[in-house]
């Protein structure tokens, strides 16, 4: 009896054909990986895309293959920005690994069947354990360096991966991204709810690799509003500002949200006296004198009138000798000013709550 036939290799031409550049700027990273596929297989043709997906895993053909049932009048300069990134990616090939966790599955399943491949493929897994790049990679990387990376990558990409960073890192990583994407990628940190693992340390897997050339199964809750308003919190006030208003304009709802769960310095000045009162005894004094030299007269006055008259007059004399000061200075004392008025709040010594806010009872 005749062995069954395997399916023919995709042989790509020795030189890829030159390709007309598209009329204007096409910023690839609107479009997700699924689009790009099916617009590939779509201009490659039905001979040509039935060898592709032969080649492909049943999940990744099922993905191809529902955006493809659902494409419609693709823009030209999409279709050609499309094309010549595959041909751009061709070309440096030598740069794309045939291997991976996932390759090697497919091998083991492939030559020993289902069972004992699944068994070998997970023999390999916890043989090499710690080994392997994860999420903790990423939070050792440089956030500028991460950035570049990053930038080419979709924005939900992107703001998985902010969701996995201590909220400093991703602070900065978000103040590195382009402007026009912040706005975008804080929207999608604020619809993330549930990820599988599985896919957030496949995830972290291929940006390390890229990191590096550049030079278990149950769901866990990340991202969310809260997440967002952690990060914005320790974004410049301009950019943060700027992010703000865009989502707003776009989603109001979520825009108010994200701005009442944050708390900015201003917020002390609405908080009740009892409570501005407990947070000045507890900051250094050196740390008030930075934060309030970027503040008015009225605000400076709101702390200075919960200290004694002798503390106060010592307070001015100290902002008037220092001169002037750098406003990243002025802003990182204000943060940890309201880290102190937090871990103040979580301590159940004080309430952040505005004053005008409170309900009272007869």
């Amino acid at each position: 009896m005749a062995a069954s036939a395997s399916p023919p290799a995709i042989s790509a031409p020795a030189a890829p054909p030159a390709l007309p550049a598209p009329r204007g700027d096409v910023d690839l990273r609107r479009i997700p990986g699924r689009r790009k596929a099916a617009i590939l297989l779509a201009a490659l043709g039905d001979e040509i895309s039935a060898l592709v997906l032969r080649n492909l895993r049943e999940e990744e053909v099922h993905d191809v293959s529902r955006e493809l049932s659902v494409l419609s009048n693709v823009d030209e300069d999409d279709r050609l920005a499309v094309l010549r990134e595959f041909l751009q990616t061709y070309e440096h090939r030598e740069l794309l690994t045939a291997g991976g966790i996932d390759y090697v599955t497919s091998i083991l399943l492939s030559a020993f069947g289902p069972e004992t491949g699944k068994r070998m493929a997970d023999r390999l897994l916890k043989s090499m354990g710690t080994d392997m790049p994860s999420v903790d990679s990423l939070r050792k990387a440089d956030p500028e360096h991460l950035a570049k990376v990053l930038h080419r990558e979709h924005p939900q990409t992107t703001a998985l991966v902010l969701c996995h960073l201590g909220t400093s890192q991703a602070a900065q990583l978000l103040s590195a991204l382009p402007p026009e994407v912040r706005a975008d990628v804080v929207r999608r940190m604020a619809a993330l709810d549930q990820v599988s693992p599985e896919i957030v340390n496949r995830i972290a897997r291929s940006i390390a690799g890229k990191l590096r050339i550049l030079g278990e199964s149950s769901l866990e809750a990340f991202g969310g509003v809260r997440a967002v308003a952690e990060v914005l919190n320790r974004v410049e006030a301009s950019a943060t500002e700027e992010i703000l208003v865009q989502i707003t304009a776009e989603n109001p709802a979520l825009g108010e949200t994200i701005r009442q769960l944050m708390f900015v310095f201003d917020d002390l000045m609405h908080v009740s006296p009892e409570a501005l009162r407990a947070i000045v005894s507890r900051v250094d004094r050196k740390l008030l004198t930075m934060a309030l030299k970027g503040c008015n007269a009225n605000q400076k006055k709101q702390f200075t009138s919960q200290m004694s008259a002798r503390a106060a007059d010592m307070l001015n004399e100290d902002m008037q000798a220092l001169g002037p000061v750098r406003i990243r200075d002025v802003e990182e004392a204000q943060q940890k000013i309201i880290a102190i008025a937090r871990q103040l709040q979580t301590e159940g010594v004080i309430s952040l709550q505005s004053a005008a806010d409170e309900k009272f009872v007869d």
